[in-house]
Parts: C-alpha cells; structure tokens; sequence
C-alpha cells in the first residue's frame, strides 16, 4: 500500500527498491484549535499546540466511525430483504443461526463502504507516460497507434514542438 507503483509479486521488505509513497503515509503537521488545546490541557498538564500524524489516521478513523455507526445497519437490512421474500435466513450452514451470509451482513456494508472511501479519497492516480502508453500498446489496434501517433505530430507541429521536417513518417500497407 506505501508503494502502490510496485508490480513484481517477488518484492519484499528487503529487495531495497525505493518509491514514493503515497501521500496519505507521509505525516503531516496539524495544529489543534483552541477548545482542542485547552482540553488537551486539562487531559494532560501539557500545553499541546500542535499534532504530528498521517493522513492515513484520518481515514481511519472515518472509517472506524462508520464502521461503529452506520455498518451493524447491514444485517437490518438484510432481515428487511429476507422478510419481503418470507424467508427464514439464507442458508443452513450453522444449524441455529442461518446461513453464512446472516454472520457477513455488516461485512458487506464496509466491504462496498471501504472500496468506495478507497478508491475516492486515498488512492493516487497519477498517470504518467509509461501508464499511457502501456494502454496504447495493449488496447489498440496497430492501425489506430499510426493514427494516434500521426495526430500526436500533427498536434506537435501545432504547438510548434516539433518542426514539419523533422517527423518521422510511418505507413503501413493495409
């Protein structure tokens, strides 16, 4: 998760390749408001102004509030679906207590919620040119990289990047 841009599944702790982690692991310094500092004062008999943390225990604790709050809703949820089809529980698994799934309601409420948050607030999506072009590569067709690429020099030329003499031409026999 630190390193999100490493791909070899044979990478370990101490391979010694270095990346740069994803923001939310760097700490960051946050100072506390005022009610915050003289409560924090009273807890403590120390004048704390200021904390050193990651983003990363921001989120976790947004998640573990949802998790406490609003995922136990699941199984709610879950009764109300098998009451509308007048159905017991949704398996035999566990003779007493119903199906697997009856143990998993809230399960499946933080899974979706934990992909959701994931996927809106921590994950980077940086894009760079390798990205880019490992999708040209592997999703058009040879015809369509020639087109691209000839509207990549076109547009080039444009922007006066690239003079017109001094472009590559490619051709294909089709």
């Amino acid at each position: 998760m630190i390193c999100p841009v490493v791909k070899d599944l044979g990478a370990n702790a101490l391979s010694g390749m270095t990346c740069e982690p994803n923001s939310v692991f760097v700490p960051q310094q946050y100072a506390l408001s005022p009610w915050m500092i003289g409560l924090l004062k009273r807890l403590t008999f120390y004048d704390i102004r200021a904390v050193r943390i990651a983003p990363l225990q921001w989120h976790v604790l947004v998640i573990g509030c949802f998790a406490s709050l609003i995922a136990p809703f699941g199984g709610f949820f879950a009764s109300g679906v098998k009451r509308a089809f007048k159905i017991k529980d949704f398996g035999h698994s566990i003779p007493g207590h119903g199906g697997i799934t009856d143990r998993m309601d809230c399960q499946f409420l933080m899974g979706l919620f934990s992909y959701i948050y994931y996927q809106s607030f921590i994950k980077n999506t940086s894009l760079s040119v390798g990205t880019v072009l490992q999708t040209v590569v592997s999703s058009l067709k040879p015809q369509e990289q020639i087109e691209l690429l000839d509207s990549l020099q076109q547009y080039l030329i444009g922007q006066g990047l690239l003079e017109e003499g001094k472009v590559a031409c490619v051709y294909i026999n089709s």
